[in-house]
């Protein structure tokens, strides 16, 4: 049996932050750790989001036992109504997590399609030849799990996103006595959170930004406060309430998902607030602005997110006023920083103040969390991820002081298949894997992504032949039309030059007789698109439409 080998998978969360997703097979069983999605990049046009390619999971879905959420952040569970619209698979979480992941089913319509079920800490999960334990972590979301695997060829930790926070602002502790337990017993692999592994020393506990925001209400007590975090930081606004509550202002809650996570917390009992302190926003006209604090979402400049359309005037019901205090609770996701910046920009041109400084921890594990872990677990391999490859090598670094060498530390890439046992371990073939993009009608392919970025960049030339029905002949001039190629205005000559050559290329057609549309289209975007770049050196896309008459 010991002769057999576990494959690791991993499907997203390698070399990008977000689209977590890890696959775990022995022989024809698979459990999945992880469904999350990314944010678009820069070069995306049109997508609202980015999820993993599942297409090994739909080609083995008989064997796929189950998926497994470690929290409930967007970048770990916001595949799932995509994946499981695809495939009929169970899902487990821990109760926070699940209520959040159930909130989002509803939107979709799938509470009834998707089995689901509700894990304790400390509970056992069978699934196929795969156990899986739930263990206690902490975040900066309630409700975080690591997972401890046990396969036939030994244990394998999960880790999730983790720090170790000794104070946390709701619950209990890291348990750091099981993952203790664990390494006694013999761990043969540690998947491990890479994000905070180029940073040295401890994580701060999220306790400290309570202190923080109640200094900040006492040195602002004249002044509106407007405080922008992640929806799902529930701790965080937690301590955000309790400070309100401390300097008698009333909170209003605003941005749908803000709404939606923290409703679910309270209907879960993850957060306590004291009454008469919440109000809703139509209330806000009933207070002092300077007995007040809004705590909204879009801290990293999401342009639909409340904050920016505060800042930009297209809120219904909220304007930034020139005495209000902003406070930014997060630091900017890698890749956000422009659209924080710009979002900064207006809420300045409002004539407020910014506070962005002090007012946020890490979720992640510094590199001394990281040391500790791996001295308590002492597995035999170590598998760093969630990160880009910066941070990836960052922990294999980290982990290299504590004594492994580098034929026990795997740095995988997405699709990757490592093949491991007691005995050995290596990374053997891959399958298809990457990134698939969404937009509101699903899937946007590569073609499509492509045809986006040439015409944000080139533009598009639309040229309207008029063919005579049945026959080779065609029937005036060519009528072209551009968009956002040049201003047609400035480039009468360029685009009389243009006119000519399909014209005479229309006039070729008509000898050689080709009646062909197909044929037609070609010949007339290669001639129009070969003068073109000669002109202007750009490749706009171009578009012959023939019209039989």
């Amino acid at each position: 049996m010991n002769k057999k080998k576990l494959k690791i998978i991993p499907l997203g969360g390698l070399d990008i932050i977000g689209m977590n997703m890890t696959a775990f097979e022995y022989g024809d069983s698979i459990i999945v750790v992880d469904c999350g999605m990314a944010f678009p990049e820069d070069d995306m046009p049109g997508v609202d989001l980015v999820i993993p390619d599942i297409s090994y999971l739909l080609e083995n879905e008989d064997k796929v036992k189950g998926i497994f959420i470690t929290h409930g952040h967007e970048d770990h569970i916001g595949a799932i109504p995509y994946v499981l619209s695809q495939m009929q698979v169970p899902l487990y979480a821990t109760r926070l997590t699940m209520g959040i992941i159930e909130h989002k089913l509803e939107e979709y319509n799938m509470m009834t399609q998707v089995r689901r079920k509700v894990v304790q800490y400390g509970q056992t999960i069978n699934a196929g030849c795969f156990r899986v334990e739930f263990i206690k972590t902490n975040h900066s979301i309630q409700d975080a799990a690591a997972f401890a695997i046990f396969t036939p060829v030994g244990t394998v930790i999960h880790t999730g996103d983790f720090k170790v926070d000794y104070t946390p602002v709701f619950g209990d502790q890291i348990d750091l006595q099981r993952f203790a337990e664990l390494g006694q017993k013999g761990v043969l692999a540690m998947l491990c959170d890479s994000t905070n592994a180029e940073r040295p020393g401890f994580t701060m506990s999220e306790r400290t930004v309570g202190t923080t925001f109640d200094q900040i209400f006492g040195q602002y007590q004249n002044t509106r406060i407007i405080i922008a975090t992640f929806a799902s930081n529930v701790d965080r606004v937690q301590q955000i309430i309790n400070s309100a509550y401390k300097f008698g202002r009333k909170a209003v809650i605003e941005g749908r998902s803000m709404v939606s996570i923290i409703t679910t917390a309270v209907e879960l009992g993850y957060i306590n607030i004291p009454d008469n302190t919440l109000i809703g926003i139509d209330e806000l006209k009933n207070y002092p602005d300077e007995k007040t604090v809004i705590i909204t979402t879009g801290s990293q400049g999401e342009s639909m997110a409340a904050l920016s359309r505060m800042a930009s005037g297209m809120h219904k019901k909220i304007r930034i006023k020139p005495n209000d205090t902003i406070i930014f609770s997060s630091h900017p996701i890698p890749g956000n920083e422009k659209a924080v910046s710009h979002v900064m920009d207006d809420i300045y041109r409002q004539g407020a103040n910014i506070i962005y400084q002090d007012t946020h921890v890490s979720g992640h594990a510094c590199q001394e969390e990281i040391k500790l872990l791996y001295s308590l677990v002492k597995p035999k391999y170590a598998i760093p991820v969630h990160g880009e490859y910066k941070h990836l090598k960052a922990q294999a670094d980290v982990v290299r002081t504590l004594g492994y060498d580098s034929s026990h530390i795997f740095i995988m890439k997405v699709g990757d298949i490592l093949e491991l046992n007691d005995e050995s371990a290596k990374v053997n073939g891959n399958v298809k894997a990457g990134s698939v993009m969404v937009d509101g009608l699903g899937d946007v392919g590569s073609v499509v992504l492509r045809d986006r970025q040439r015409l944000s960049e080139d533009g598009i030339i639309i040229v309207v032949l008029l063919l005579m029905q049945g026959t080779s002949t065609f029937i005036g001039n060519a009528e072209i039309v551009s968009r956002g190629f040049v201003y047609a205005k400035g480039a009468e000559d360029l685009m009389d030059n243009a006119r000519e050559v399909v014209n005479n290329e229309m006039t070729d057609l008509s000898q050689r007789h080709v009646s062909d549309w197909t044929k037609i289209r070609s010949d007339i975007r290669t001639a129009l698109s070969d003068f073109v770049w000669k002109e202007t050196k750009r490749r706009p896309m171009i578009l012959p439409i023939v019209m039989e008459v």
